[in-house]
């Protein structure tokens, strides 16, 4: 689902747009020839086959000139589902204002060499982070973000600190510490806050890809996400995408 076709065919999938790019003959015809090498070879292939016969349905219905994306109206009519006209515009309106969000994404800044620290909430545990923030307020090089749950807090910053916090911290309930992380950050337009599955949007695309997201925080207009390095250069391949959908 994450491949460069389904980049490509989004906007004609989510505006129902079904305007021919390969119709549903040319598709039969791929099918029957799949089907012809595998039965030469006594190969079964009984999903091959079953998606054989609905593509013919699509085109004894009359679907020959049009994309083969009508199958999505195919399907429906299967569902038995009474989905009203209104009831697609609004979907459509929704995703229109969702990829124009995307398309209007501000910065997109990366770090490395992270670590993510998960503390126990005590009473001591903000005064210690008031300490390792006075340490580090004139060290512009450090990267520094918490979150703050209601039985725990987690704490980011740069690797090269991680001997002053683990000495801060030293006294506080240690849940996790996870070494060689990354972080993306992306700034997105203030009107985000007032249009529902954005934060789905992104989140399913990198997971389509398989890249496992270790943390979230975010702000009003902004938010970070924590991977695995070896995973950075991937996921900020599909974010940038994403401004092109």
């Amino acid at each position: 689902m994450g491949s460069m076709f389904s980049t490509y065919k989004t906007p004609s999938l989510v505006n129902l747009d079904f305007a021919p790019t390969f119709t549903p003959l040319l598709l039969r015809k791929d099918m029957e020839l799949g089907l012809s090498a595998a039965r030469k070879l006594d190969v079964p292939m009984p999903v091959a086959s079953m998606t054989r016969e609905i593509i013919q349905n699509l085109i004894g219905q009359g679907y020959t000139d049009c994309d083969f994306a009508a199958l999505i109206e195919l399907e429906l009519d299967f569902s038995g589902e009474d989905v009203e006209f209104a009831d697609r515009t609004k979907f459509i309106e929704l995703v229109t204002k969702i990829t124009g969000v995307l398309k209007n994404m501000g910065d997109i800044t990366v770090r490395s060499s992270l670590i993510d620290y998960s503390f126990s909430i005590s009473e001591t545990l903000l005064l210690n982070q008031a300490h390792l923030l006075k340490e580090i307020e004139h060290k512009k090089e450090v990267f520094y973000t918490s979150s703050r749950g209601v039985a725990e807090s987690n704490i980011i910053v740069s690797q090269n600190i991680s001997e002053l916090v683990d000495t801060i911290f030293h006294a506080e309930t240690c849940h996790s510490k996870v070494e060689n992380l990354s972080s993306i950050t992306i700034k997105l337009p203030t009107e985000n806050v007032t249009i529902p599955g954005i934060y789905y949007f992104i989140f399913q695309r990198l997971s389509w890809e398989g890249i496992n997201v270790n943390e979230i925080i975010s702000t009003s207009n902004e938010f970070t996400i924590l991977i695995d390095e070896q995973q950075v250069s991937s996921a900020f391949e599909e974010i940038k995408k994403l401004k092109s959908l």
